[in-house]
């Protein structure tokens, strides 16, 4: 290339491609596909990327999932009262196609408890998608949540180098099935609120976990409030805060509160505040897999409806 010798320089590239790829297939093939496990090792050794989830002494499944239990416990935790007003409604909010579009375009992602992979759900799509179409309508038109739907194994993400449990980030890993409920029951329902909330809420100042929502947006809007006070003013303060485990120490009082006041069906926030209720989870560390532990507090990182949850809960007032 240096010498401008491009035209051997490409052929040379694709001979080394063409090595590379066959000692890759060669590793490959050796492993069983069903056997994803392996499948992973022999990535990761290929790419040369370490695992990340490599077990520490000190560290157990049962120590992480008493520490995720205490922090997830609200001793004073009341149950929300349900809205009495329901009124009877035919009409299905996610249609037969919808679910097939979804099936169809779902990514490869982690198996909950009740053991049903993604992969066969986006396989049968075609077959699947009017029975669950249907069961997604019943479930929410009689505000329920099927029990095996609240359990979730948690996989703790380590995010610093000190080994205690609190530097253990607890993603929980929940059915599929729940997953693509809560993703539809949010862009129905929920995200519309975030366009036009009523005048008890305000979302001006929220820019995360919305589809409007950015980085660059907050930067664009902190500068712009920064320029217009700098117009009256000689100087300004600017104060930034980092909440720690702050989807851990939501309430589901206070978010179910929140919610009760957006413009939802009476049918609708009961299917949520049967949905935070009753959750249970337990923790997969290595090879290690602790009991269930009840869950009375706390928003779980890693369903679909979390982070929508959270952006209600932080939502302001307005007087």
């Amino acid at each position: 290339m240096r010498k401008g010798r491009v035209e051997e320089e490409c052929a040379l590239a694709q001979r080394i491609d063409k090595e590379i790829t066959r000692h890759t297939k060669t590793q490959l093939s050796t492993i069983q596909h069903v056997d994803s496990r392996a499948i992973w090792e022999c990535v990761r050794r290929l790419t040369g990327k370490k695992q990340q989830n490599n077990r520490v002494s000190g560290i157990d499944a049962e120590s992480l999932n008493d520490h995720y239990y205490k922090i997830s416990t609200d001793h004073s935790y009341a149950a929300p009262p349900l809205k009495q007003t329901v009124t009877n409604s035919d009409t299905d909010y996610i249609a037969e196609w919808q679910v097939f579009g979804i099936l169809d375009k779902f990514r490869p992602t982690a198996t909950g408890l009740d053991g049903l992979p993604a992969w066969f759900l986006r396989l049968g799509a075609l077959i699947f998608c009017r029975p669950l179409s249907r069961l997604f309508n019943f479930l929410l038109s009689t505000s329920t949540v099927p029990h095996q739907w609240k359990q979730a194994w948690i996989c703790p993400v380590p995010f610093s180098d000190h080994v205690q449990p609190a530097n253990f980030r607890p993603i929980s890993i929940t059915p599929v099935l729940t997953r693509i409920m809560e993703r539809t029951v949010i862009q129905k329902f929920i995200y519309p609120n975030f366009q036009k909330p009523k005048a008890s809420l305000t979302f001006d100042d929220q820019f995360a976990f919305r589809p409007t929502g950015s980085t660059t947006a907050a930067i664009i809007t902190l500068l712009h409030k920064v320029m217009h006070l700098l117009l009256t003013n000689p100087y300004v303060i600017v104060i930034t805060l980092d909440f720690s485990k702050a989807f851990d120490t939501v309430h589901h009082s206070t978010l179910l509160n929140k919610i009760a006041q957006l413009d939802v069906p009476d049918h609708v926030y009961n299917w949520l505040v049967d949905f935070f209720a009753g959750h249970m989870h337990q923790t997969k560390y290595g090879d290690q897999m602790s009991s269930l532990r009840p869950k009375s507090a706390s928003i779980m990182q890693g369903s679909a409806i979390g982070p929508a949850s959270y952006v209600v809960n932080a939502s302001s007032y307005r007087w």
